[in-house]
């Protein structure tokens, strides 16, 4: 290749990976608009949507199928995909720690990886009635619901998944929007956040990442119960009724996925997940809804289980998306 040429690649590779204003800016009704988007690669879009509910700007990177063109006139299956709690690049952890991109590759469904902010908990935050932001729910299930279906070929039929705080939002946002996901999965969560120690551990992760004064997310767990167990899955499972549901989680034991060299989260966090989740599991048996659960011996609370977490729970969420 001459030099002109390897000039003009450069060229070239530089402008698609350059954020630019959307070509026809899309809207949800409450004024949340994207604000610019980059094509990555042929599969890869980043947006970056301005959003009321938030009061702030927030990414999405969205994985187009095969066929995908803007303005189409086609709609897709939509595949949510939550991130978990203190990810540094939560949008494209998805991306960057699995081959979901390869995994989906041949399948017709629009894969939507929002973010969900350091620890947002997909919910909408009390700040003891001082205010009403960020309400994440708001943004990922309205804001950006409507702007992904006005703009980008989703349709009707969806399915949600997410590891660790994203297993908690999936659950919690299929009890929130009952019928609108025919599958949720859950990997490595805790969908019951008021058991106990759960509501001490949700108020330090929360101070550990920037929010010293307790009880911002939901008040204090005892005085604003009632708050609490609004946000909470386990006291609302007849919500899920009707939907395919997966549940896993591990023992927190170094298994065959990790790595020898390198140091693993602490064995306690997937543990305390793994009772969690066998739990609510309980709770759905006891209350006749079916759910498929994997709960395996060993693993950690990490990446490579999630991303065997994604592919054996395919079945279930494929056939709740209809594909």
């Amino acid at each position: 290749m001459n030099r002109r040429a390897v000039v003009l690649a450069a060229v070239t590779l530089a402008a698609a990976l350059t954020p630019t204003a959307a070509a026809q800016p899309v809207s949800a009704d409450d004024g949340a608009r994207v604000v610019a988007e980059t094509r990555v690669d042929e599969r890869t879009i980043d947006l970056r949507v301005e959003s009321p509910a938030l009061g702030a700007t927030a990414p999405v990177r969205l994985l187009v199928p095969q066929g995908w063109e803007p303005g189409a006139g086609r709609s897709w299956p939509v595949l949510w995909l939550l991130h978990g709690c203190c990810e540094p690049a939560d949008y494209e952890s998805w991306t960057r720690f699995t081959d979901v991109a390869a995994f989906t590759a041949d399948q017709p469904v629009l894969v939507v990886m929002p973010s969900g902010g350091a620890i947002g908990m997909y919910s909408d935050w009390w700040n003891w009635g001082l205010s009403d932001r960020p309400d994440w729910r708001e943004f990922h299930m309205v804001e950006l619901w409507q702007i992904l279906q006005r703009g980008y070929g989703a349709g009707d039929r969806a399915a949600i998944a997410g590891l660790s705080m994203g297993g908690y939002g999936a659950l919690e946002y299929a009890t929130r929007f009952p019928g609108r996901f025919g599958a949720v999965a859950s990997y490595s969560a805790a969908p019951n956040v008021l058991a106990p120690g759960l509501p001490e551990v949700t108020q330090l992760n929360l101070i550990s990442q920037g929010f010293p004064v307790w009880g911002l997310l939901w008040g204090d767990p005892w005085l604003n119960r009632a708050r609490w167990r609004d946000h909470n899955p386990y006291d609302k499972v007849d919500l899920l009724r009707g939907a395919r549901l997966y549940i896993s989680a591990g023992d927190g034991a170094r298994g065959p996925l990790d790595d020898a060299g390198k140091p693993i989260v602490p064995g306690l966090l997937e543990s305390v997940a793994l009772t969690n989740s066998r739990g609510f599991a309980d709770k759905l048996r006891r209350s006749g809804i079916p759910a498929t659960t994997d709960f395996y011996t060993p693993g950690t609370h990490s990446w490579p289980y999630w991303e065997r977490a994604l592919r054996r729970s395919w079945p279930v969420l494929a056939d709740g998306l209809g594909i």
